[in-house]
């Protein structure tokens, strides 16, 4: 299966192909005005290698349009960090991974955010956080630095209490009701939700099993002011900052807002859940 990142690398690989040919120039005479094997020109083509910011810059040179070589870098930095995969990020734990999400969101004054499977971290009580992130720790095999990260990720939640912040949230109602916690601890949980309504800082919606929807629920994801998107996967953190990507997701938000309960409805789900956990 092709991942982004390769279909990015691909996409890198077919933009240089373009320069070369408008150039006039085939692979062998490129290769030999940069000095480099043949072969290299033809891994770099067809995104079978990653180019160096340096490749980027030679190219654009020896084509004769050096100042392609900005368009080339930046489509590169967006290869780089379109996927973090969370084995490298977890290697030392899962601490140092939540304080650069504490300095992420208080980086940002605002955002919009979806959970379909979730309660979002943002809102987790300390309880419910550990569960998750010791589950985790055991499915990734990394150190079990559980105290330590749920430490960091309930100090994330120091920005909820900071004025002139705004975090739109919207949790599918599935969410309420996945027991990835004893009960007791999920009850708490729900408790913690219902607390965050008519905060100035939250806007909490939650999307009803029933509700006539314009799109299928999708995955989660966050998008950050206007200047990113971040999704998570079993195995990876994707992050997109191109415009494209980031009105995309905005519009799927909004349809997803739309089909979103607020206020006392919103209440009266949450706390349908937390009844079922008390009969």
């Amino acid at each position: 299966m092709t991942t982004d990142f390769q279909a990015a690398r691909v996409a890198l690989g077919a933009r240089l192909r373009e320069l070369r040919e408008d150039a006039g120039l085939t692979g062998k005479d490129l290769a030999q005005r940069l000095g480099w094997q043949r072969s290299k020109v033809s891994r770099l083509e067809t995104g079978k290698q990653t180019a160096a910011a340096s490749d980027l810059e030679s190219w654009a040179a020896a084509v004769g349009v050096p100042e392609q070589a900005a368009d080339l870098h930046s489509r590169l930095r967006g290869l780089e960090s379109q996927q973090r995969s969370w084995r490298r990020q977890l290697a030392a734990g899962h601490a140092p991974v939540q304080d650069r999400y504490v300095v992420e969101y208080q980086s940002m004054a605002t955002a919009r955010g979806y959970e379909a499977t979730v309660i979002p971290g943002l809102f987790q009580t300390a309880d419910y956080a550990r569960h998750l992130l010791g589950q985790a720790a055991v499915l990734m095999r990394s150190p079990r630095d559980t105290d330590e990260a749920v430490a960091a990720r309930v100090r994330r939640q120091q920005v909820l209490y900071e004025p002139g912040r705004l975090y739109r949230v919207l949790i599918w109602e599935g969410a309420l009701h996945a027991l990835v916690c004893p009960p007791g601890v999920m009850v708490g949980q729900l408790d913690r939700l219902v607390s965050l309504i008519g905060m100035s800082t939250v806007d909490l919606g939650v999307v009803p099993l029933g509700a006539r929807m314009p799109l299928t629920p999708k995955h989660g994801f966050w998008i950050f002011g206007e200047s990113k998107v971040v999704v998570e996967t079993i195995n990876t953190e994707l992050v997109y900052d191109g415009p494209e990507d980031i009105d995309l997701y905005g519009r799927v938000w909004e349809q997803l807002h739309d089909a979103a309960v607020h206020g006392p409805q919103a209440h009266r789900l949450i706390a349908r859940a937390r009844g079922s956990l008390t009969r």
